[in-house]
């Protein structure tokens, strides 16, 4: 292809970036130089937001932005900047909830925003706009000649709009007082009758289509059922709200059912066919969600969608410096989903006919085509039930179905795969550092752990600097400031690693993160944290959210991992942080338990705090009390950390609990501790009485 264009964002490392760098539209990544071009030629900005999985940015970008006279228009009347969600996640905070102020309409991506010059206040805004006329939408060159317009001939309205939005978004943010608050249990047992509520008894998951995995609500009901059965009343149905959904989802074709890993969410109520996407950030938190309940279970379903899952990162999206890559577009060849689906003359051409027989009754390839057409592959009949129906031993059919699962995906191969985005953000790998430090310890896989550590120590390496973070790193080159996400994340994800194997590196890492956290996005006012740092760039607004999103919530991930840091340390400062960003959201926590399922968690451990188990000793003696620490169902509200005699320079607390010989635990709750235990019958017993303790 000859390349006739080429504008600002070939300087960019972002591969979303990238893919506009050879349009005709003179588009600027966000920097002092596009905004000050904006201002000094009194042109709008038009803020196009997007990422490089997405498809439907694919859409408006081949009819719209590659189209030279549009883009004729565009550069006429605007100057254009482009912006990559995941590596600004705070100008698409800011303008996703301008959106939806100025429409009373969702947004999402394309996010379309169009910006008056001098405070960048948006004044117009959309998503998707289509080449012509449909769906209800203008043609977006029309749109970009009425935009133009009205930016000239209505200035005073955009200035009154502007310090009307300006005040909505102060008030967005705004905290509440912490003074006079009594956490308690009641926003626990709302949101149980909340997710009750929206629960879909014929298919899992909660709500309708488009259909999201919800997973912090599908945690928040495993763990609830941990606390009510170790209180002698157990939440049976609780706990089979989130297995049946666990099972719809990985037996359905949100799931691929070949390669392993999860898509971002189903378009349909039955979990059939999903928007075909594969994000990072997702995929650590299935691993963590399927960990946990083959835990409570022992399913074999639950494992083998974690081993799956896991082999596929390590696969296909572990960089050779350490790091995960972002995602996998939905598109290949220009079409959505065209890498996974399957004709039936291809699968019959690949298996022998007894073969085919199984797979077919097993995947649904003898019902109505899925997707346009072909099929999307989904579990209609599990091996038992292919077992049953044509007369065959289980371990026959496991053995068939997973030879043909192999021979699909070795022909998968050979098509021309979704491109996938390179770059490497810190907050998704913190994602999947946690889940693959949750499965490595509880399937005894050395590789995922070792694959957690390497992904640890290049985020160490190489977006780690004069005790700041960075966000995004590829092609050699890291930048960006860090956002709240990275740090509460990535503390999170240290902590989890360290259950599994002790470094003493990892935790003085992870106090200086809890530090800079504290010191760069602390509300010290009103409490709670910042989305962006004290030093990050002045924006229109300065998000502080609670609520979960398609990721949980940074304020929520912070509580829970500073107050476990502050329980393990002994460290007030970050228990006392912890429990302020509860007390600053409260009355919303009590009304809308449902917005904030991560909080949850964090009110949970305030009130409950978890067993904190500290063991010193040899390594042999080490892994057999670390193997008693997994006994049991009840283990994933236990903290269990197993360090070596030979560790030195441990800070607070750990400093007290001294080694004894080859073997000695120190069970603790709070801020209170048992006496050293040196017998592993006295270990267990004690264990176990230590979870059976009331809320206060």
């Amino acid at each position: 292809m000859t390349i006739q264009y080429t504008n600002q964002l070939i300087h960019e490392t972002s591969p979303y970036l990238l893919q506009h760098a050879h349009n005709p539209v003179n588009w600027y990544a966000w920097t002092t130089e596009a905004l000050a071009l904006a201002k000094r030629e009194n042109k709008p900005i038009l803020l196009s937001i997007g990422y490089s999985a997405c498809h439907w940015c694919h859409v408006m970008a081949h009819e719209s932005f590659e189209e030279v006279a549009t883009a004729e228009l565009m550069n006429k009347f605007f100057v254009n900047i482009k912006v990559d969600r995941e590596e600004r996640p705070d100008l698409d905070k800011i303008y996703q909830l301008s959106h939806q102020l100025l429409t009373q309409h969702a947004g999402g991506w394309p996010l379309t925003v169009f910006l008056e010059p001098e405070r960048h206040c948006p004044f117009f805004s959309g998503t998707y706009f289509p080449s012509t006329p449909r769906h209800n939408l203008p043609a977006f060159k029309e749109l970009l000649q009425k935009v133009h317009e009205f930016y000239h001939d209505h200035q005073k309205d955009i200035q009154e709009q502007y310090h009307a939005l300006a005040t909505t978004l102060e008030r967005q943010h705004k905290s509440f007082t912490t003074e006079a608050i009594h956490i308690n249990s009641k926003p626990l047992d709302l949101i149980r009758q909340q997710l009750a509520e929206h629960f879909d008894n014929q298919e899992g998951g909660f709500g309708k289509a488009p259909k999201f995995p919800h997973l912090p609500s599908i945690e928040r009901l495993l763990r609830h059922y941990i606390i009510t059965a170790q209180q002698d009343k157990a939440d049976e149905e609780g706990l089979d709200m989130a297995l049946f959904t666990l099972r719809k989802m990985a037996l359905g074709g949100i799931y691929d059912q070949l390669g392993g890993g999860f898509c971002r969410y189903s378009v349909d109520d039955q979990w059939t066919i999903p928007h075909f996407e594969k994000m990072l950030y997702d995929n650590g938190a299935f691993l963590s969600i399927y960990t946990q309940a083959w835990q409570l279970t022992a399913e074999p379903l639950f494992k083998k969608v974690v081993l799956e899952t896991a082999d596929w990162i390590l696969r296909e999206m572990q960089s050779p410096e350490g790091g995960f890559y972002s995602s996998l577009d939905a598109d290949s060849e220009g079409e959505e989903g065209k890498f996974y689906v399957w004709t039936l003359e291809t699968v019959k051409s690949l298996l022998d006919e007894d073969t085919y027989a199984l797979v077919a009754y097993h995947f649904g390839l003898d019902q109505s085509a899925n997707f346009e057409g072909q099929w999307h592959l989904v579990v209609r009949h599990d091996e038992e039930a292919v077992a049953k129906h044509f007369d065959l031993s289980v371990e026959h059919v496991k053995t068939v179905l997973t030879t043909a699962r192999q021979t699909l995906l070795t022909a998968r191969a050979s098509k021309i795969p979704p491109g996938r985005d390179e770059k490497i953000l810190t907050a998704w790998n913190a994602l999947m550092i946690k889940g693959l430090a949750q499965a490595g310890q509880v399937f005894q896989r050395a590789d995922y752990l070792s694959a957690a550590e390497q992904a640890l120590d290049f985020l160490k390496e190489r977006l780690w600097f004069n005790g700041q973070l960075l966000a995004t790193y590829k092609d050699g080159k890291a930048h960006l400031n860090a956002y709240l996400d990275d740090y509460a994340f990535l503390l999170d994800a240290i902590l989890t690693l360290l259950q599994a194997r002790w470094r003493d590196g990892d935790l003085r890492w992870a106090i200086q993160l809890a530090d800079s956290l504290l010191t760069a996005f602390a509300d010290t006012e009103q409490g709670g944290f910042y989305f962006t740092a004290h030093y990050h760039e002045r924006l229109i607004s300065r998000p502080k959210s609670f609520f979960d999103e398609s990721m949980p919530s940074g304020n929520s991930v912070a509580a829970i991992a500073l107050a476990r840091l502050g329980h393990l340390t002994g460290e007030m400062r970050y228990l006392h942080s912890a429990e302020q960003v509860i007390k600053t959201i409260w009355p919303n926590l009590l009304k809308m338990a449902y917005a904030y399922t991560t909080l949850l968690v964090a009110v949970e451990e305030y009130l409950l705090p978890p067993p904190t188990i500290i063991l010193r000793g040899e390594p042999e003696q080490l892994r057999q009390w670390q193997e008693a620490c997994a006994e049991g169902r009840y283990t994933l509200r236990q903290l269990c950390f197993a360090i070596p005699n030979h560790a030195t320079d441990l800070p607070g607390f750990l400093a007290e609990r001294k080694p004894q010989g080859n073997i000695v635990a120190y069970l603790c709750s709070g801020t209170q501790c048992s006496a050293p235990i040196t017998s592993l019958e006295t270990f267990r017993e004690e264990r176990f009485a230590l979870s059976y303790l009331p809320m206060r």
